[in-house]
């Protein structure tokens, strides 16, 4: 595989790369993560078997819809491949470093720019992709409610129900969510999709990765942001100081969470099955 990669980059970079070094990275649940040293400079590549490359492959369009923005930076994509075993992906490598409040203010600012530069007629993606290794369906849709309705939180019900788990009537929680959505008229913003401390950090500015994109409602990146513990306030501030959230957003924010524990119900069960019904008691409520 290794050698494959090498001509990868030497075919990316025109010019000759050949690997000097590489070392096993931490933090990644779902596939292996190197650190390599070239001839070119330093790469990131995770890899995986080889039936991920859907899931690589999306994540390069993701990353790279999210550059063509110009409005937060992210790991440049050198090339999404596979070898007789496995598949991988190589960005460029990025070194970073603790953040300092003002970072993350400005964080907050490109995030909000980017939900502000690229607006879509509908709700939806190109092409489906993945929230973390569950398919996320991406069909393009009008309207804003019926799209998070039944392709975020029905989909991820349907998936849970495949396994044997049912929290509550399918129909009846999409239908609870869609009149819960309805008044909502959202612009179809660029989203990160999964947006929590894990997937931004800090080189000589903020960077973001692990995407999950679609078009959708911008307030879906600044929820998951609260859901594994909040990011620092200045975050929130530089946001605001581009893009106002609006007064129903402390209820919506519950909504368009409870997507991310179901899936984190799909994914793992155990506590988020039953966080999926705390979730779907308080919308209920709504």
């Amino acid at each position: 595989m290794w050698h494959q990669v090498e001509l990868d980059l030497t075919k990316a970079l025109n010019t000759e790369v050949k690997i000097t070094g590489k070392q096993s990275v931490s933090g990644g649940d779902i596939s292996q993560a190197f650190k390599i040293n070239t001839s070119a400079g330093d790469f990131f590549v995770k890899v995986n078997k080889h039936s991920f490359y859907e899931n690589f492959a999306c994540e390069m369009l993701a990353l790279n819809k999210i550059a063509k923005t110009q409005c937060i930076h992210t790991p440049k994509v050198q090339q999404v491949n596979t070898s007789q075993l496995y598949s991988y992906l190589i960005l460029d490598y990025l070194e970073f470093k603790p953040a300092k409040m003002e970072q993350w203010y400005l964080a907050g600012v490109q995030l909000a720019k980017m939900h502000q530069h690229d607006i879509q007629a509908q709700f939806g993606f190109d092409s489906n992709n993945f929230i973390g290794s569950t398919l996320q369906n991406n069909r393009w849709h009008n309207n804003w409610s019926t799209f998070f309705a039944e392709q975020r939180i029905g989909f991820q019900l349907e998936l849970l129900l495949e396994k044997g788990i049912s929290i509550g009537d399918i129909d009846e929680i999409v239908a609870t969510v869609h009149t819960l959505l309805k008044p909502r008229k959202p612009p179809a913003s660029l989203l990160h999709g999964d947006l929590w401390q894990g997937n931004i950090a800090f080189a000589n500015v903020p960077v973001i990765f692990d995407p999950a994109s679609y078009y959708g409602d911008p307030e879906v990146d600044i929820a998951m942001s609260e859901l594994f513990g909040c990011f620092p306030q200045e975050f929130y501030q530089g946001y605001q100081s581009v893009q106002k959230l609006d007064s129903g957003y402390a209820h919506r924010k519950h909504i368009y969470n409870f997507y991310h524990i179901l899936n984190h119900a799909n994914l793992f069960s155990g506590s988020y099955i039953e966080q999926s019904k705390d979730y779907l008691m308080q919308i209920a409520r709504m």
